[in-house]
């Protein structure tokens, strides 16, 4: 769940100014069978495909404004703090087309480019290359480009906003980039198509893959399964559970979940919708009567299935569970969304709430045991309606039983690109939200909960679990999380290929899960690594799979290398500005303890030449960083876990502000 934000900002703050480089003017409005011309001005009142003066086509998100201008097309979000540039050129490099770009949008944009990172060729375009730009923190802005040629043309798309503005419409930003196709191009299909066996050479080929992947990605730790027609064909573990020891995974070994908790929890509402504790459109008020958001209307809006559905424009507040959690409650975590103000209307896009899914679980459990604490209740209805049906037998939300139990330790890179085992004292912030994220599984288990899914509620004796109905309604699109993804109810369907596929990950420090389902075809697998860079090889290894099954294009091999690469590549950017350990100077001058009335106090701790930002649940170690404008920042170098503070004042003393991506947190001297 912890994650890093990625977009693109930058010039004017004001948003895109078009001038004028020559360019083709915007062709007359073509015959109704093919996509829209962009008009010179138009607001969209729904999601709809538009054509560039090229040719190229892209989808023009609802509630965006699109101009056509002498630069190309422009598109402006609906706060007016974030705009997209779509720029054709014909310059001999990616490179040159870019700059040609800023220079037709922005002819005053002098911004260094942080990192650029080159793509395969996908989606018909012959060469993609990606970048992103240096900003210091106390800007509040991002920046990228992306270039992509098919043949002699680059099309170039420039993001331009605010932080917070990208936090909002993210999705939207996403549908705009990854919808970009050249004229004539048709994507690749598997409808119709008749999914291959997976016999012992099919398996092989996965297997090998994730052997290879493993290893390029540099993961400790990996299990996976794989179901078809009903039965396990594969299951099993490779690499080690703990580096430097010799007990390998298997299937059984634990890793932490993480997200792919949700989906658990939205089975639990589907048993208690049987039941007739409540209905999906009951409204939550009405089964939980204390539930209550920063917003009245919002909380009047929220029914049962909207709790899990990334919909309710609640923001992403992850920090308010990341501090403080030594003494939270389900109570506690239900009382915090009393301050959660929705930050776009209810529908209108996709924005990812862990407290507001972990308040999904709670109130199932309050409604399948109201006499009992919400967290107790929780756990006994998990308990009850679904680890024991389904013989999850080694599923837990008890991390002292997991941590005893064949389990696999976290990782991720250090500062010098090697795996380095992290803090499990930071995921344990995780347990008092855990209905959107605490569960430990194992490959076996979760190929129990994925045969459930394809069976469409039954388990393997015939008996009827859940009815198909409301099993089948957590799949229903809620809304867009991108262009072929529909999110539901902790489930997220992919319609790329024209044959579903759900799915949905999970993202803990130092683990990365997977799981999917094809339900056409009966086919349907597990994933489970122990490092963060496990989660390069689940995207890989879900194309790898397809592959497989329907001959697809050879593209996941490909993918993964240049994933790897441009991971490391970033991170050793990164890691190259930190200064460890931080500058005497720069220690002596920060208090020694701060506080912030949500996220409770932080203490500087030294240790010889060392720094540490001490927040009682957990102490990491501290880099330094000189920003572009002159700031400093203590930049967390604890494996996994990216936290910043720029050395600041406020109130005339002494601050620790911590940006994020759609408010700051500003920790003043005590």
């Amino acid at each position: 769940m912890a994650s890093l934000v990625l977009v693109a900002c930058g010039g004017q703050p004001g948003g895109v100014v078009p001038v004028g480089t020559k360019v083709q003017p915007v062709p007359e409005q073509p015959v109704a069978a093919k996509p829209e011309v962009a008009p010179s001005s138009e607001t969209m009142e729904r999601d709809a495909r538009k054509t560039t003066a090229g040719g190229a086509t892209f989808v023009a998100p609802a509630g965006w404004t699109l101009r056509s201008a002498r630069a190309g097309v422009l598109l402006d979000g609906p706060e007016s703090d974030v705009h997209v540039a779509i720029v054709e050129t014909e310059e001999t490099t990616a490179d040159a087309a870019v700059a040609a770009a800023w220079a037709s949008v922005h002819p005053d944009f002098r911004r260094t480019v942080d990192v650029a990172v080159d793509r395969p060729g996908r989606n018909g375009w012959d060469q993609q290359r990606n970048y992103e730009y240096e900003t210091s923190p106390n800007e509040k802005l991002v920046l990228r480009a992306t270039a992509r040629r098919r043949g002699r043309t680059w099309t170039v798309v420039l993001v331009d906003g605010t932080e917070a503005g990208h936090g909002r419409r993210q999705a939207q930003m996403e549908i705009i980039r990854d919808s970009l196709r050249p004229q004539g191009y048709e994507h690749e299909s598997f409808k119709g198509k008749t999914a291959h066996t997976l016999d012992a050479g099919r398996i092989a080929q996965l297997t090998k893959f994730i052997e290879q992947g493993r290893d390029m990605a540099g993961v400790p730790g990996m299990a996976i399964s794989l179901v078809q027609g009903g039965k396990v064909v594969f299951e099993g573990g490779f690499g080690v559970r703990e580096l430097g020891k010799p007990a390998r995974v298997d299937a059984d070994t634990l890793f932490m979940i993480a997200s792919n908790t949700k989906a658990l929890s939205t089975l639990l509402l589907a048993k208690l919708v049987d039941e007739g504790k409540f209905d999906w459109n009951s409204p939550v008020i009405d089964v939980y009567p204390d539930f209550k958001l920063g917003d009245a209307e919002t909380t009047r809006s929220v029914q049962m299935k909207h709790l899990v559905c990334a919909c309710t424009g609640l923001p992403r507040q992850d920090a308010e569970w990341f501090f403080e959690f030594k003494n939270s409650t389900a109570a506690s975590t239900m009382k915090v969304l009393g301050i959660m103000q929705p930050t776009t209307k209810f529908g209108e896009t996709y924005q990812y709430s862990n407290p507001l899914a972990a308040a999904a679980g709670f109130v199932g459990g309050y409604a399948a045991y109201p006499n009992r604490e919400l967290g107790a209740a929780y756990d006994e209805a998990m308990r009850t309606r679904v680890f024991q049906p389904l013989r999850m037998t080694s599923t837990t939300f008890d991390f002292a039983r997991a941590l005893r139990a064949n389990h696999a330790s976290p990782y991720a890179e250090d500062l010098h690109g090697a795996p380095a085992r992290t803090s499990m004292a930071i995921n344990a912030a995780v347990f008092p939200i855990r209905p959107a994220g605490a569960a430990w599984s194992s490959a076996r288990d979760l190929t129990r909960y994925v045969q459930l899914e394809l069976a469409k509620g039954t388990l393997p004796d015939g008996s009827r679990y859940v009815s198909e109905k409301n099993l089948l309604a957590r799949r229903e699109k809620q809304v867009a999380s991108s262009e072929f993804r529909l999110y539901g109810m902790g489930l997220e369907t992919n319609t790329q290929y024209d044959t579903p596929v759900v799915e949905h990950g999970g993202s803990m420090i130092g683990f990365k899960s997977n799981m999917f389902w094809l339900p056409e075809h009966g086919v349907g697998g597990v994933i489970l690594t122990s490092s963060d860079s496990g989660a390069l090889v689940h995207v890989a290894y879900l194309r790898k799979v397809l592959e497989v099954l329907f001959d697809g294009r050879p593209e996941a091999d490909e993918d993964l290398a240049f994933a790897v690469k441009a991971r490391k590549e970033r991170l050793a950017k990164a890691n190259a500005r930190l200064v460890v350990p931080p500058a005497a100077a720069t220690v002596a001058g920060l208090a020694k303890r701060y506080g912030n009335p949500a996220l409770g106090d932080i203490a500087i701790v030294t240790k010889g030449k060392a720094v540490f930002v001490d927040a009682g649940e957990w102490k990491v170690p501290m880099a330094t960083r000189t920003n572009d404008d002159g700031t400093t920042s203590l930049v967390s170098i604890e494996p996994g876990f990216d936290i910043d503070f720029v050395i600041a004042e406020r109130e005339g003393k002494r601050a620790l502000v911590m940006p994020d991506v759609q408010r700051e947190y500003a920790f003043i001297e005590k």
